[in-house]
C-alpha cells in the first residue's frame, strides 16, 4: 500500500508590459494553487492544502520557475501538518525553485508542524542565476500544543550561478541523532526557522555577522546571500524574529 503522490508546478514569466504572467499554474491532488491579487509587477500564488498530510508514504513536490524580469510571491493558506498514516513509511515533501537572471522569488509558506508519530523528510533546493533575487523562509514547529513531535528531517540547498552557497540538514524528534534538543542545537525550543536572502548587491556589500536578539543569528554566505537562523518557544515568536530580520535586510 503506497501513499499519495502529487506534484504542483508554477511558472512565472515577464508579460512584456511590466507585469508577471503565470503560463503554468498546475495543481495536483492535495496541492491546490490559487492566484491572488498582487502588485502591478508581481504575481502572487497561494498553496492551499486540499486534504490532510503529508501522511506516511506520501510523496509531495512543488516546483516554481521564475523567468528573467518576472516577480513571484508564493505563500500558503495554512500551516502544513505532518501526520502519521496507515502506511508505515517516511513521507517526503520536495520543493524545487529556479530563478533566472533578473527574476525575483519570495517563497514564504506558513510553518510546517511535526505531529506526534509522523515521519517526514523535507528537501528544499533553490537554483539561482547570478543576477537573481530570492527571499526564502522556512519554519518548523515540533509538535502541536502539549504534544511531543514526530521525526522531522529538513535539508536546504541554495545554489547561485551553479555554486553551492548553503547546504544544511537538521533532524529532530524520535530517532534523530543525539543532541538535537541540546544546548548546541535547539536548546529546548520547539520552533526553528531559516531565512535566506539572495541579492546581487551582497556580492560587493555583504552583511556583517551578528546576533539578532537572544535566539537568532545573521551570517553572510559564500556568495551574494545572507542566512538568518532562529529558534523560539513557539511558532508565533519565531515568526516575529524572522519578520524583524527580513525588515533589517531589505
Amino acid at each position: 500500500m503506497s501513499g499519495v503522490h502529487a506534484t504542483a508546478r508554477i511558472r512565472a514569466r515577464a508579460d512584456g508590459r511590466g507585469g508577471t504572467a503565470l503560463p503554468v499554474l498546475e495543481s495536483d491532488g492535495p496541492l491546490a494553487l490559487r492566484r491572488t491579487r498582487g502588485d502591478a509587477d508581481e504575481a502572487r500564488v497561494v498553496l492551499v492544502g486540499a486534504m490532510s498530510g503529508p501522511l506516511g508514504g506520501d510523496r509531495f513536490a512543488v516546483e516554481a520557475e521564475v523567468g528573467s524580469g518576472a516577480r513571484l510571491r508564493v505563500g500558503s493558506a495554512a500551516a502544513t501538518i505532518a501526520l502519521p498514516g496507515q502506511v508505515k513509511d517516511e513521507a517526503r515533501y520536495t520543493v524545487r525553485l529556479d530563478v533566472a537572471d533578473g527574476g525575483e522569488l519570495h517563497w514564504l509558506p506558513e510553518p510546517l508542524i511535526s505531529a506526534r508519530g509522523s515521519d517526514l523528510y523535507v528537501t528544499t533546493r533553490a537554483d539561482l542565476a547570478p543576477g537573481a533575487r530570492l527571499v526564502l523562509r522556512e519554519e518548523q514547529v515540533l509538535g502541536r500544543a502539549g504534544e511531543e513531535p514526530g521525526r522531522l528531517t529538513g535539508r536546504l540547498v541554495v545554489r547561485v550561478g551553479g555554486r553551492d552557497v548553503l547546504v544544511q540538514e537538521l533532524a529532530c524528534g524520535p530517532g534523530a541523532p543525539g543532541g538535537w534538543d541540546g544546548p548546541a542545537v535547539l536548546a529546548g525550543h520547539r520552533a526553528v526557522g531559516q531565512l535566506v536572502v539572495v541579492r546581487p548587491e551582497f556580492a560587493d556589500d555583504p552583511v556583517s555577522a551578528r546576533m539578532l536578539g537572544d535566539s537568532a543569528t545573521l551570517v553572510p554566505l559564500a556568495g551574494p546571500a545572507a542566512l538568518v537562523t532562529a529558534v523560539a518557544p513557539d511558532g508565533l515568536r519565531l515568526r516575529r524574529v524572522l519578520d524583524a530580520a527580513l525588515k533589517s535586510l531589505t
